[in-house]
């Protein structure tokens, strides 16, 4: 494999052009991943991939998060575990037996469209094999494979100063754009424009939480710990002892979502300590009846906890924000693969209309998949990507 052909992108978007305050992913490439080929696909704020099993939404939602991945410094294989399936079946090796794929994303912001293009070899041997970043038609940083027996890819990055570029070589395991705050001193307008790009792209790809609750190990009382939501949604008894006691207004949102998701009379939502020190959770009826958890139906379960989700922030759920950039310039985005699973019509519309309210505010964007796209008439503000054949 080779790094990704040229880009031919459009001129630099003038100072007129209204842009997101927050770095935010606008677009997600799939250029040669799994069963997609020369797909690309626009995210909004609230972003429904909708189509039957096998139609490759959760693909577009695994691509998402190994860029977010590969973003925060991950190494290659803890973004791919199982690298193979995302090389396209139907992809015949080159001579040297190689076979892998391409993705690349979008990220809008204060420098305008920054876009990531990646090659990944995953056969005989997992690494980047090409790595580009260009704003404004102009490329930034582009790595290439130049020698197989070393673990090192050739880049080059803007530099405009005495020497148009800068050629070092960096690693085969990670993104390149990741590691050029540390390789590029910021001398140069050049340097500085190829520094706010990178900075861009990485703060659009770390603030990102990958959500699937698990019914069965939600119901279980659970320890105290710190109080910061898991990805299964495992301690969410615990989060909501923490949560109900920091931010009543907060709080009274989520119990009116929960009483619009639930059956029957909901008046709060509590979480109690049990006798040998662990947490459960409740729902209150009022007139003194409560309702444990646990008694709750699958789809009543993850729907709480969806809803929890997103009424919260960085600072209740389990993610690693950007901490160099303030938490104002940030854009947390849910991964929800199966954000309907379990639930009933009414409960998934009113899920909806509950991500659309929070998407609007800016803080929040949402990335789900779903089995059927919800008609256009019940919800506002969701970009549907309809992947049904």
């Amino acid at each position: 494999m080779t790094a990704p052909p040229a880009l031919s992108l459009p001129d630099r978007p003038g100072i007129s052009d209204p842009r997101p305050d927050r770095p935010c992913l606008t677009e997600l490439r799939l250029s040669a991943f799994a069963g997609h080929r020369r797909a690309a696909f626009a995210l909004g704020p609230l972003t429904l991939f909708a189509g039957p099993s096998g139609s490759g939404k959760s693909r577009a939602l695994q691509a998402y998060e190994a860029l977010a991945r590969l973003g925060g410094g991950a190494e290659l294989r803890e973004a791919f575990p199982a690298p193979a399936s995302c090389v396209p079946e139907r992809a015949r090796p080159d001579a040297q037996r190689r076979r892998g794929f391409r993705i690349g994303c979008t990220a809008d912001g204060p420098e305008g469209p920054v876009r990531l293009d990646l090659a990944v070899q995953a056969e005989p041997a997992l690494r980047i094999v090409g790595e580009r970043l260009t704003s404004g038609g102009l490329v930034l940083l582009e790595t290439a494979l130049r020698d197989p027996g070393r673990a090192t890819v050739q880049a080059a990055w803007h530099t405009a100063g005495s020497s148009p570029v800068t050629r070092a070589p960096l690693p085969d395991d990670r993104l390149g754009t990741a590691l050029l705050p540390l390789r590029v001193a910021g001398r140069t307008d050049g340097q500085r424009r190829v520094l706010a790009a990178a900075e861009q792209m990485v703060v659009a790809l770390r603030s990102v939480f990958a959500c699937d609750p698990r019914p069965r190990r939600m119901r279980a009382p659970v320890p105290p710990g710190a109080g910061r939501l898991l990805p299964g949604c495992d301690n969410l008894a615990d989060v909501l002892w923490r949560t109900r006691a920091e931010c009543a207004r907060r709080h009274a949102l989520l119990t009116s979502a929960v009483g619009a998701g639930c059956a029957g009379r909901v008046v709060d939502l509590l979480a109690e300590p049990l006798a040998d020190g662990r947490i459960r959770a409740l729902l209150d009826r009022g007139e003194g009846l409560r309702t444990p958890l646990e008694l709750l139906g699958d789809g009543e379960l993850r729907y709480v906890a969806l809803a929890l989700v997103l009424l919260t922030g960085p600072g209740v759920l389990d993610v690693d924000p950007v901490r160099e950039v303030p938490e104002a310039m940030q854009t947390l985005t849910v991964l929800a693969d199966g954000l309907d699973r379990c639930l009933d019509p009414r409960q998934t519309r009113e899920l909806l209309r509950l991500a659309a309210r929070m998407c609007q505010r800016g803080h929040i964007r949402l990335v789900g998949t779903v089995r059927e796209a919800p008609p256009a008439t019940e919800v506002d503000g969701v970009t549907v990507v309809d992947l049904n054949p």
